[in-house]
């Protein structure tokens, strides 16, 4: 009775718990709580009180009438809960960037400007979105309301959803209160702020697991489901059509679920950097999208023109087989997106050892700027010639446009194009500007590739986590295509052994029911359940991976090709064993 009473007191406790913190973000919105209620809560419920009477008034069928109020009351339910969800998704924008910004203002604090020209830098760089608006408010403090940044900082501690933000800001104010320098403050977190910044990346890597476990059940689960959709009709008299549709919807929705709830369980970590200009000047990558998409296109164009009898069609690609299978016509024109996905993966990789090199260029850089007393031109005379394995032709390209007398920023700026890494261009706009604005070239070099080398290893952990992904789900997927297909031909050996009988054999004709049955349009439904599985699968494992999506393909491609190899084989295997033709 303890135990009983304990669970139900945590039960309250949670649900008090979540009704407090959606009244607290009510005050927590850009707009205030009695504008809210009068714009978007009360009509959304007088809408749910409409769609009630509307139900009651209307003449059509319960089933007709019913999904109407439950509309209503869908869109009163989002206007009662998106203030928590609209805070939600601020405070998950915060902490996405919170390290990285971090890094950035310590860059800021070593130089030669104030404590508000680093809240006010901060500010303009929209790419820091939500950050980017809350170091807005404190400097509207500080300018507007002349509080000082200290206070600024305590006022918005008790504002920000962000808990690691809050904790920062009561940090910062107290050390500056106290009449420590910024810069020594934000160098003394630097540990803290990695630790924290592993520990959330792990922790979310830690979710990750546990989504794929629970992925791997509700799939089993759905996989059952499915074939049991397609056998039991035999026995019911059910439409098997009905069944399988039903069921397939199913299995798409649970599968993008995941896929929803992985992409937002996922580390925030890019690995490409794609300005405005790259869309234009990498013509190799636009070259394999365009080789990619057009080989598909042209071969779905070929199969169209043969099934209207305009041309051989796809029988002429595999004329050693007396049919072509079914699954080789959503396997073959997907084919070609491959070229595009090992293109991709390749500049992919090329980034990544990039990445893994720009801690030891940066430091050294930093070092040698420090000891020498020299320009970055005049060091990188030097450094050019050593060997930073993917990274050296940048560099080398990067001293002989310094040595041009172009500005530091263009120059930085293509090297930042080529290198195609996400990392590197915000390091190196970093290193730059704190280089310009009186910063310690070493200490500098020091704090950028001390957070990289942490990155870095954070990310080799996800890719080994992608790995153990990529071989989850090419297993699941060949089992559950062998399920799927197992019992299609079960249905359909059935039906035609139920075909030879007559009632004067055996009285089997109110047993099986195989009237309804459409081999070839389940085969279809089957192929589509197929092709969708690789489609959200590939885009899981590039979601994991942090990738580019476009490297996705690959996955997708030898998904599609690996369900309908098998579809065909374990119906002609089954076929051969049984001596049935399919």
């Amino acid at each position: 009775m303890a135990t009983q009473g304990e669970g139900s007191s945590s039960r309250l406790n949670t649900v008090l718990s979540f009704v407090a913190e959606l009244l607290a973000s009510y005050d927590k919105l850009d707009m205030s709580r009695r504008r809210y209620m009068l714009l978007i809560f009360l009509p959304s419920f007088a809408f749910f009180l409409a769609t009630i009477g509307a139900a009651v008034v209307i003449d059509l069928p319960i089933f007709v009438r019913l999904p109407i109020p439950l509309l209503g009351l869908l869109v009163w339910a989002t206007a009662l809960v998106y203030p928590k969800i609209y805070i939600s998704q601020r405070r998950t924008a915060m902490e996405n960037q919170f390290h990285l910004v971090m890094v950035h203002m310590t860059v800021l604090s070593t130089t030669n400007i104030d404590r508000v020209e680093v809240f006010r830098r901060l500010a303009a760089e929209e790419e820091y979105g939500a950050l980017a608006e809350e170091f807005g408010r404190i400097v509207t403090l500080v300018d507007t309301w002349n509080q000082s940044i200290d206070d600024a900082c305590r006022r918005r501690a008790k504002e920000v959803p962000s808990r690691p933000l809050a904790d920062f800001y009561e940090r910062l104010a107290f050390t500056l209160e106290a009449g420590e320098e910024m810069s020594d403050f934000l160098l003394g977190e630097q540990e803290f702020i990695i630790e924290n910044y592993q520990t959330i990346y792990e922790g979310n890597l830690a979710n990750l697991e546990v989504m794929e476990d629970l992925y791997i059940s509700m799939i089993l689960s759905m996989t059952f489901g499915l074939v049991f959709a397609i056998v039991l009709p035999i026995l019911t008299g059910v439409n098997p059509t009905v069944t399988v549709t039903g069921v397939i919807g199913l299995f798409m929705l649970v599968q993008f679920a995941f896929y929803y709830v992985i992409r937002k369980v996922s580390p925030y970590d890019p690995v490409w950097y794609f300005p405005d200009p790259r869309l234009i000047e990498d013509k190799e990558l636009w070259i394999a999208m365009a080789v990619g998409g057009l080989g598909s296109l042209s071969i779905i164009a070929f199969m169209g023109l043969g099934f209207l009898g305009i041309g051989p069609g796809l029988g002429s690609l595999f004329f050693f087989l007396e049919d072509v299978p079914l699954g080789l016509y959503i396997a073959v024109p997907v084919t070609p997106l491959a070229i595009t996905g090992i293109i991709m993966r390749r500049e992919e990789q090329l980034i990544q050892e990039r990445d893994e090199e720009f801690p030891n260029y940066i430091r050294s850089l930093g070092t040698a700027e420090t000891a020498k007393q020299s320009t970055t031109a005049d060091v990188l005379e030097t450094l050019q010639n050593k060997d930073f394995g993917g990274l050296t032709p940048a560099i080398q390209r990067l001293y002989r446009r310094l040595r041009m007398r172009l500005s530091p920023e263009q120059a930085w700026g293509e090297f930042t194009l080529e290198a195609k890494s996400y990392l590197i261009q915000k390091y190196s706009e970093m290193y730059l500007i704190g280089r310009q604005m009186g910063g310690t070239p070493k200490v500098l070099g020091e704090l950028i590739s001390e957070n990289m080398n942490t990155i870095n290893q954070l990310r080799e952990k996800r890719r080994q986590e992608t790995v153990t992904l990529i071989g989850l789900l090419y297993g699941i997927t060949a089992a559950a295509v062998f399920a799927f297909f197992i019992g299609l031909e079960v249905a359909n050996i059935l039906g035609q052994f139920s075909s030879e009988l007559t009632l004067d054999q055996a009285e089997f004709g109110q047993l099986i029911y195989t009237s309804a049955y459409n081999v070839p349009v389940i085969e279809y439904l089957l192929l589509l359940v197929v092709l969708f599985n690789a489609a959200l699968s590939s885009l899981m494992i590039r979601t994991i991976d942090g990738g580019n999506k476009a490297t996705a393909y690959i996955h997708f491609v030898l998904l599609t090709w690996l369900g309908a190899l098998i579809a065909i084989l374990t119906r002609r295997v089954v076929s051969v064993l049984l001596q049935i033709d399919v």
